[in-house]
């Protein structure tokens, strides 16, 4: 066992997947966000999900100003109330409450369904949690997704490269997801 373990240390990071332009169809997109909460969206806990917050907000208000749906996360222990300010949903807005996939034991994709959503843009924090596994679960339901890197955090940059290694080239999400930037986005 020992001498598979040794030089994993050692490899070298991949070079960085490309990102792209994104146009979306908005009857058929919801903004998804994901988990951004007071507990876990501050400067002592996740300081880079804090840099994502004015990105995340122009991303929301475009949105809204499109009619786009838009659709909020919280921990399994969290409620409506512990939404950062910064991004607080309308009553409008379907929130959904879980682990890490948000469509685990929620509506999620009922609602998507009900709404002929076959895109979803991701954003939030825990992007080893909340933003892969909810991808995952996305793209094993036949919806694309679109990632816009800087609306995702963690408490680590590894944490998020992975995160954006692993949904650009996991079987699961390759073929599904478009990794791209806000400002790259077109509502």
């Amino acid at each position: 066992m020992q001498d598979l373990m040794e030089g994993w240390h050692d490899i070298p990071a991949p070079n960085a997947p490309a990102l792209h332009p994104v146009t979306v169809d908005i009857p058929r997109t919801a903004l998804l966000v994901l988990d951004l909460q007071k507990t876990n969206c501050n400067a002592e806990r996740r300081p880079r999900c804090v840099h994502t917050l004015p990105g995340i907000q122009k991303l929301i208000a475009a949105a809204r100003s499109k009619n786009m749906r838009v659709v909020y996360s919280l921990t399994a222990k969290a409620t409506p109330a512990d939404i950062l300010e910064e991004v607080t949903p309308l009553a409008t807005d379907h929130i959904v409450k879980s682990s890490v996939d948000k469509f685990y034991n929620t509506d999620l994709e009922d609602y998507l369904t009900q709404a002929a959503i076959d895109t979803v843009i991701l954003t939030g924090t825990a992007a080893e949690g909340a933003v892969l596994h909810t991808a995952a679960g996305a793209a094993m339901r036949g919806v694309n997704i679109v990632a816009p890197v800087d609306g995702l955090s963690s408490s680590s940059l590894y944490a998020e490269q992975y995160t954006i290694w692993h949904l650009a080239n996991s079987p699961g999400t390759k073929k599904r997801t478009t990794l791209t930037r806000i400002d790259l986005i077109s509502l």
